[in-house]
């Protein structure tokens, strides 16, 4: 017997082939562009204005806000709607980006006001990711829903193909001031391209009257302890990222000094994982649907672990390139299943709560560990930090697979 996870339909016409959802992807990844740019332009100028250590506490403490405001964040989402919000810290964004251009123009600003733009570049965050990842539910048909997000991750990937050169370009052509402003155009460009995309209305016996934000907040996560898919899916997501995001990042700077790989061994790493993660997502966008999302999700997730504590044993780059193609691969079909599976199991007018709270420790906790994760691997070196990790991981693949609801769930068809 298998759940099936349904609800009302919008529009069933192919994602690929949907305007409105071609709208949402074209503005999606001018945005996450402009991210990967803001990001490189905020980094480059800490590191420029201080200590490694300063730069790395100022290019972290956005994660703070995020992770604090994060649920709030889902409530704003579920009660403005997720296109009304998305719009609205969208244009915050540009608008933040654009004065830390300005400011760098006029003046040589410290590492506090650094920290001030990422603190509030922070709290935003806090209202756009779950708004963001909630977007996608209300523009297409349910039997979309996995299409949509194979889509999501090919932009996702190009953003970061693409950040890198653009972002040093801005730097080589405008300093610092122009890498920021640049960051602050690309995500101005979606703005428009945004308000034209069509958001679906909720069905008449998914509205609700607004109460108090704690009050919304508390239901949204008795909605989650109460669904059976829902409640061990949010612990099976929080797990997997909080065993991968550490040695993915940080991590693989540690294993390319370790092993004296440079700069351009770990350039190869992430391009391998890039790569597998990209063939991720274009096979979720050509295939539409995979049948048993619930047991592959869980199988992937267990298989993925076994690859990240074999990254930190590769003997050579050539060899940790093709585990990182393997680990994206992996995690990236994973990844996409189970925020589907989100998307499909909230309900509409619990989306954006149900959103926040499965990406809380993605953007907000995990990032936090990166300390933790950088000591561990100085004491005992990277091959114990990413077997630890790894366990982490493969204990989501095991809740994954022996909670029986989630593990038989499907996605509409």
């Amino acid at each position: 017997m298998t759940t099936t996870l349904a609800s009302p339909v919008l529009d069933d016409r192919p994602a690929h082939r949907d305007p409105n959802v071609l709208r949402w992807l074209g503005g999606f990844t001018a945005s996450a562009v402009g991210d990967n740019v803001y990001y490189i332009a905020l980094s480059w100028t800490a590191v420029q204005s201080g200590t490694a250590a300063q730069a790395g506490l100022v290019t972290a403490v956005s994660a703070v806000p995020r992770a604090l405001l994060m649920l709030g964040g889902g409530v704003v989402a579920d009660r403005y709607g997720p296109r009304r919000v998305v719009v609205g810290s969208t244009a915050v964004r540009s608008a933040l980006v654009l004065s830390a251009a300005v400011l760098l123009l006029v003046t040589s600003p410290g590492l506090w006001a650094l920290g001030a733009v990422a603190a509030v570049f922070g709290v935003v965050d806090a209202v756009f990711i779950p708004a963001a990842g909630a977007l996608p539910a209300r523009i297409t048909g349910r039997s979309q829903l996995t299409r949509v997000q194979g889509m999501r991750g090919l932009a996702t990937r190009l953003a970061n193909v693409l950040g890198g050169p653009l972002g040093g370009l801005g730097v080589a052509l405008g300093g610092t001031a122009g890498a920021f402003g640049l960051a602050a155009l690309l995500i101005g460009v979606s703005l428009p391209v945004l308000l034209a995309v069509r958001v679906g209305e909720l069905p008449p016996d998914e509205r609700k009257a607004r109460g108090a934000v704690s009050a919304e907040l508390r239901d949204g996560l008795r909605h989650i302890r109460r669904d059976r898919v829902l409640r061990p899916l949010i612990v099976v997501i929080a797990l997997g990222d909080l065993g991968f995001v550490g040695p993915m990042n940080i991590g693989l700077t540690l294993l390319s000094e370790e092993r004296g790989w440079g700069s351009a061994g770990m350039g190869w790493v992430l391009a391998g994982f890039g790569a597998g993660a990209g063939s991720a997502a274009l096979l979720l966008t050509w295939r539409g649907r995979v049948p048993r999302a619930g047991y592959v999700m869980a199988v992937t997730n267990a298989a993925s672990a076994v690859a990240i504590a074999g990254l930190a044993q590769a003997p050579s780059v050539l060899a940790a390139a093709g585990v990182a193609l393997c680990v994206g691969m992996l995690a990236g079909l994973a990844g996409a299943l189970g925020t589907a599976l989100v998307q499909a199991a909230a309900g509409p007018a619990y989306v954006g709560r149900v959103t926040s709270a499965a990406t809380l420790v993605s953007y907000g906790v995990a990032p936090l560990t990166f300390p933790l994760v950088g000591w561990a691997s100085g004491h005992w070196g990277t091959g114990p930090v990413f077997t630890a990790c790894a366990g982490v991981c493969a204990l989501s693949g095991a809740v994954a697979l022996c909670a029986g609801p989630l593990r038989r769930a499907e996605l509409p068809a």
